[in-house]
């Protein structure tokens, strides 16, 4: 099957698919038991192929987006440049930032598009695509990219977020800030892994001698980031130091919210907490919380 490998878990009730880097768990809990068996044949006939379709298009993915450029070709791509188009004109950012939600998204759609189901999703690799009936809800675990226990994310079938994202130090590509992780809940997979990223990006004290950086093309020649400074290795730092880092990120993530491009972010950076957005969807670990609007 072309290197796909897709095999029904233990519990019956997922199935998990990996090709090269992707590696997906997807859950489906059907109306019918024939409808779960038409959402995973759908889950793998629609993953066949899609790591060659985005690996022929990475040329594009990996150059900056922006508006006036021509876009591309494939569902997932357009997935991935749709995300990351809002962010534009603020950062930096290529379609690469959201290539493991929109796998997610691209994944689900295929799914619902065949079967009744009551609750779903596709996990890549903990950037997750939801689907919900309005009466249903997800109570998700929120693990760091270290895989300490985060918190939880509470989804409910009318609060319109469908998509989960984990970005920061240790996950799968590098960063220019010293998040150890920012958890994001947003309108979609691909859009929630865009603003991980940036926010991210923006847990950051620049200058700061305890804090080691390098070019990221020195650790990965096919890096999209390029020449710019990706963090390596943090030192010692303040208290104050790391609120000011945080307060940073909260700051971008504030303002990714009022533009509606996420619906709640959980920051972390050594035992200290920030969240942005509505405590009642996405809450910290116990008494280290701290609320930020």
């Amino acid at each position: 099957m072309d290197g796909v490998h897709a095999a029904i878990m233990p519990d019956g009730r997922r199935l998990h698919l990996q090709q090269g880097p992707i590696d997906l768990l997807v859950l489906a809990e059907a109306v019918s038991p024939a409808d779960a068996t038409r959402a995973f044949e759908a889950a793998v006939e629609r993953f066949r192929g899609m790591l060659q379709e985005i690996v022929d298009e990475l040329p594009f993915l990996r150059r900056r987006c922006r508006q006036n450029r021509q876009g591309p070709e494939g569902a997932v791509a357009k997935r991935m440049h749709r995300a990351v188009l809002p962010h534009r004109s603020s950062s930096f950012v290529t379609p690469m930032a959201a290539v493991a939600g929109a796998v997610a998204d691209e994944i689900l759609a295929a799914m619902t598009s065949v079967a009744e189901l009551r609750r779903a999703y596709v996990n890549n690799g903990g950037d997750i695509a939801v689907h919900l009936e309005p009466q249903e809800q997800f109570k998700i675990a929120v693990a760091g990219l270290d895989g300490a226990l985060n918190g939880e994310i509470t989804i409910t079938g009318t609060s319109g977020i469908r998509g989960i994202a984990t970005s920061g130090q240790g996950g799968r590509s590098h960063s220019l800030g010293i998040a150890d992780s920012v958890t994001v809940a947003g309108r979609s997979a691909a859009a929630a892994d865009a603003a991980a990223t940036l926010v991210a990006n923006a847990v950051d004290l620049p200058g700061h001698a305890e804090i080691a950086r390098c070019p990221a093309e020195e650790l990965d020649p096919d890096s999209d980031l390029g020449s710019r400074q990706v963090v390596v290795g943090t030192g010692r730092l303040h208290a104050i130091e790391i609120k000011r880092a945080l307060s940073r990120g909260a700051g971008r993530a504030s303002q990714m919210r009022a533009a509606g491009l996420l619906d709640a972010a959980a920051l972390r950076l050594r035992d200290a907490w920030l969240i942005v957005g509505d405590e009642g969807c996405i809450r910290g670990p116990g008494k280290r919380t701290v609320q930020n609007g």
